[in-house]
């Protein structure tokens, strides 16, 4: 058998577009151009490059300066209102904090009919997180002066920072996934 030495043409070789130093076999689905595992996107119908998936976002964020403002707003006191109301609920804090998260998402989905942008949808997330934060803020305060001055006996009085505290974690991560990929951003 006679084996022959083979070597790859080097027009054949494609390397990224914005990394000339890497080897790709990978191209942009849209523009053609060959991209690298690194820069490549996953999106539903294939691979895409960083500079057309942000072409195609452009597209959607449709969102104005009042709604940033008025979403953050929103956001914010309806998350502080839960905040104080999960004070008082314990266990059922469980059960509240979705409840909010979607009363957010919806008071915003009207508030703005139906504009987005990927940046509202962060300073939704960030006015909630701020919104929930005073009232457990002050309970981590005196919990932590209570304790101080009682040591381990007075623990037990304070489950409703305890709860805040549940409260601010589920109400963010439930806004955060109803918030993703659906309508804002």
């Amino acid at each position: 058998m006679n084996q022959q030495n083979i070597e790859p043409n080097q027009s054949d070789t494609l390397t990224c577009y914005r990394h000339p130093e890497r080897e790709t076999l990978l191209r942009c689905n849209q523009c053609d151009r060959p991209i690298c595992s690194s820069c490549a996107i996953r999106t539903p119908t294939g691979y895409r490059c960083p500079e057309c998936v942000r072409s195609q976002e452009k597209k959607f964020d449709t969102a104005q300066l009042p709604d940033y403002i008025l979403a953050c707003l929103l956001s914010a006191g309806i998350a502080f209102f839960g905040s104080y109301v999960a004070r008082f609920l314990g266990f059922f804090t469980l059960l509240i904090a979705p409840v909010v998260s979607m009363i957010i998402s919806e008071g915003i989905l009207k508030l703005t009919r139906g504009r987005s942008s990927t940046l509202l949808t962060r300073l939704v997330l960030v006015s909630a997180i701020l919104g929930s934060l005073p009232l457990l803020l002050v309970g981590l305060y005196n919990m932590f002066t209570y304790l101080s001055l009682y040591g381990l006996s007075a623990i037990g009085s304070f489950l409703s920072t305890i709860w805040q505290a549940g409260y601010t974690i589920i109400m963010a991560t439930t806004l955060r996934a109803r918030t993703k990929g659906l309508y804002i951003g």
